[in-house]
């Protein structure tokens, strides 16, 4: 294990948080509120360190996957510790738990809160909570790899350790290039999402607020109701942008390369907006005698099924208090999540893909056990490593999420509860049922469950990996 790599790479993190603080101390002095000093501090705090640990670059720069998992597992900490700061230092949430659990809930982009009221937060503390969502949702070392100097190789181990999905790939042959394309789409849509909302007369902070949160697919509102006191016009508008974000990016790619017949035969994108369509219609179906109207019903529908597909958790309606079909079935869509390569959540559409084309070529071969059969996803095969890959993150999926669901039941709550408060969790979404649904919060939680739900926060932000080899022996060895 290079350690020295290891702490030059969390200093440069702890930079880009420092640089990132500016914001809501900007917004602080704009408001003329008494939480700014916090924010410097905490500004300066974080740079001063970061600086202090990537002074100099370590002579030995060589790593692999195992210090590039270890490498984003902790800077994600280091992170968390110190973005909770001016939650604590502010004494707008006093316990330090509770704001470490809310600040890991912003950058993994889960939108689970402990808050029973968000309008009592100062404007500093509230473009920080969203903007954490926008830090988190692209990855903050996705940021890094911008300005580190580091060969090409080596940033692939931090990037595989921290993209979303079953496998990542260079869009173009430079590395940096591709992570400099990302970021280009992720700022070009938050800007185009944050017009379209000031076109439907939403104030400037409300808007820049909202398209962090969907940008990142996290789901940290300025209202208690979420989503549900803006017009239609607006959930009309982050219904589409909770969509779009959680679209592969490789999709826009293909398009802003002219590749159309290769963008629009992706086979993972054609099946995230055939369930998203599939799963509109039958709630829309489902609730219709209760909302009264086919067209509220299509929106608090549609609008629902992107917010939990996409793991954002925005909500314009308490969908807890749904039939029980509508119910279940977004708790089913919280396993499915967003795309890969996308700023969502959840298992990933990519992987439900392959695990249904693994199924038939498995059926097939019981049927006619001599056929050769292969799984082929865009026409092309599917790797072995690949599939093995995808197979040990479900196991090790399952192994989590039945654990923490036993953990969580000390604290005595209902079985509802404390699935979806795991589910939740794992998937990044925020809301669950219950005494978690829309109209509910995580602060009753015991402080274990509630680090018990910040390992599952992280796990799930980070494929599961980065966080279990933190409890590997072997990972410490040299």
């Amino acid at each position: 294990m290079n350690y020295k790599c290891i702490t030059y790479i969390l200093g440069w993190i702890l930079k880009v948080e420092g640089v990132f603080l500016a914001l809501p101390l900007a917004v602080s002095l704009l408001y003329r509120e008494r939480t700014w000093p916090v924010f410097l501090a905490c500004a300066l705090l974080s740079l001063v360190l970061g600086t202090a640990l990537s002074f100099k670059r370590p002579e030995n720069f060589q790593f692999y996957a195992r210090e590039g998992y270890v490498g984003v597992a902790l800077g994600w900490i280091v992170m968390s510790l110190v973005g909770a700061l001016p939650f604590y230092f502010t004494g707008e949430i006093p316990s330090f738990t509770d704001s470490l659990f809310e600040i890991i809930s912003g950058f993994t982009t889960t939108g689970a809160s402990i808050l029973p009221r968000v309008e009592d937060l100062s404007n500093g503390i509230l473009i920080w909570r969203s903007f954490s969502h926008w830090i988190g949702g692209m990855g903050v070392l996705v940021f890094v790899l911008q300005i580190m100097p580091m060969t090409s190789g080596q940033t692939m181990h931090l990037m595989r350790a921290e993209s979303p999905g079953p496998s990542v790939s260079k869009l173009v042959p430079r590395i940096r290039t591709t992570a400099f394309f990302l970021y280009g789409i992720y700022v070009m849509l938050t800007v185009l999402e944050i017009i379209l909302l000031l076109l439907g007369r939403l104030p400037l902070f409300d808007a820049v607020c909202t398209a962090f949160g969907t940008a990142g697919t996290g789901g940290f509102g300025i209202r208690s109701d979420s989503i549900a006191g803006y017009s239609p016009y607006v959930q009309v508008v982050v219904t589409i942008f909770m969509m779009l974000f959680g679209t592969n990016f490789a999709f826009y790619y293909l398009i802003i390369a002219r590749k159309l017949k290769d963008a629009f035969c992706m086979e993972e994108v054609k099946l995230y907006f055939g369930i998203f369509a599939a799963a509109t219609l039958l709630i829309t179906i489902n609730i219709l005698s209760q909302i009264g109207n086919v067209g509220d019903s299509l929106r608090h529908a549609a609008f629902q099924v992107a917010s939990i597909m996409t793991t954002t958790g925005f909500a314009t309606a308490d969908f807890d208090k749904w039939p029980e079909f509508s119910r279940t079935l977004l708790v089913f869509l919280m396993f499915v999540g967003a795309c890969a390569g996308s700023t969502g959540g959840g298992i990933k559409v990519s992987r439900i893909l392959m695990y249904m084309k693994t199924i038939k070529k498995e059926l097939a071969i019981l049927i006619h056990p001599r056929s050769v059969k292969v799984v082929l996803i865009d026409g092309k095969k599917l790797d072995h490593p690949v599939v093995r890959a995808a197979n040990i993150f479900l196991i090790s999926y399952a192994g989590i999420l039945a654990l923490s669901i036993l953990l969580l039941s000390i604290d005595n709550f209902d079985f509802t509860t404390n699935v979806t408060a795991v589910i939740s969790a794992l998937n990044n979404i925020g809301p669950g049922l219950s005494l978690v649904g829309p109209s509910g919060n995580f602060a009753f939680f015991s402080g274990f469950s509630k680090y018990v739900l910040m390992f599952d926060m992280l796990a799930g932000r980070l494929e599961i990996f980065p966080m279990l080899l933190l409890f590997v022996p072997y990972t410490w060895k040299k």
